[in-house]
């Protein structure tokens, strides 16, 4: 049976907007027929500029878009995977209908003088707020200085620009989503800035019940992007990582279905780094998730995790 209109609810930021039309446009390409609307909203993370532990952390991006689609204002959700909590279940009623194709999981520098990470003097402010990058930032480059910003990607440029910080960290794949990757400076490899857990996935989430509009979208979801996040929340989940803990990782499946993730807890000055890098195998995704946490649980990451005040 087909639908034959879908409401997509989002946050109200040029990225999230960007983020819609570009599942607008898929599905536009699988059911032409079908129409959408945008039901754009502001969240409680767009609109406090704080620490966002006061606000519930991560679940600040989310919670009323849940809300939206619980209400049934909305059909289908779009989230970036690396903004919805893994420490708890999705809420009651709702369910993941498609990860789409992944785009770049790496970070990106700005620098408005062109010089890459490694030529920055010692004292440059990098403007970020994420304790993932600081931590990692610390451990590699502790002549460099993080001072916290937060704001969509369009508002940091305009922080930079009004010298708040001498250089960004940024998502490459945000960048490239609002149309803006010629301010890149540098493209940090994995291994010298670690991605966050669900970086460049987008999920569409839907009621339960909703059986038509899962069978409309779930043509858009790529396996690859699927077995990778299920890999990736699962380790997070079993970590009950919150969002103070500076926790990085990322699966990958090679071109013959092997997978692997590698991943890592740090101290928020970067001086203490445990890591862990294991093969599916035969396991499936949610077991290599579980064994890779395990791994670092038994090298003392719980004991890391819960000394980090949130």
């Amino acid at each position: 049976m087909s639908v034959d209109l879908i409401r997509i609810v989002s946050r109200d930021s040029p990225m999230a907007l960007a983020q819609v039309e570009r599942v607008r446009a898929e599905l536009a390409a699988l059911h032409p027929r079908t129409r959408t609307e945008v039901v754009p909203v502001k969240t409680t993370g767009d609109k406090w500029m704080g620490d966002l532990s006061a606000v519930e952390g991560k679940g600040a991006f989310t919670k009323e878009v849940d809300a939206a689609l619980l209400a049934g204002e909305a059909d289908l959700a779009v989230h970036c995977v690396k903004d919805i909590p893994a420490d708890r279940p999705l809420p009651v009623g709702t369910a993941f209908a498609a990860f789409l194709r992944r785009d770049d999981i790496r970070d990106a520098l700005i620098h408005p003088g062109g010089l890459p990470l490694d030529e920055l003097p010692a004292g440059t402010r990098i403007g970020t707020s994420s304790v993932r990058r600081a931590a990692q930032l610390a451990a590699s480059h502790p002549d460099l200085f993080c001072v916290p910003m937060r704001g969509n990607a369009n508002r940091r440029l305009e922080k930079l620009a009004a010298g708040e910080a001498d250089a960004l960290l940024l998502a490459a794949s945000g960048l490239e989503r609002i149309g803006r990757p010629d301010v890149i400076t540098e493209i940090l490899s994995p291994e010298v800035m670690c991605p966050p857990i669900g970086a460049g996935v987008l999920a569409l989430q839907c009621r339960e019940g909703d059986s038509d509009l899962i069978d409309a979208v779930s043509g858009l979801g790529d396996p690859a992007a699927h077995r990778e996040t299920t890999a990736e929340r699962m380790f997070l989940h079993v970590l009950q990582g919150h969002c103070n803990s500076p926790i990085a990782g990322y699966a990958q499946v090679e071109r013959n279905g092997d997978m692997s993730l590698r991943a890592k807890v740090f101290t928020p000055d970067g001086k203490t780094v445990l890591n862990a890098h294991e093969w599916a195998g035969p396991l499936d995704p949610a077991t290599l998730g579980t064994s890779v946490a395990v791994a670092l649980l038994r090298q003392g990451a719980r004991e890391l995790i819960d000394g980090i005040a949130h």
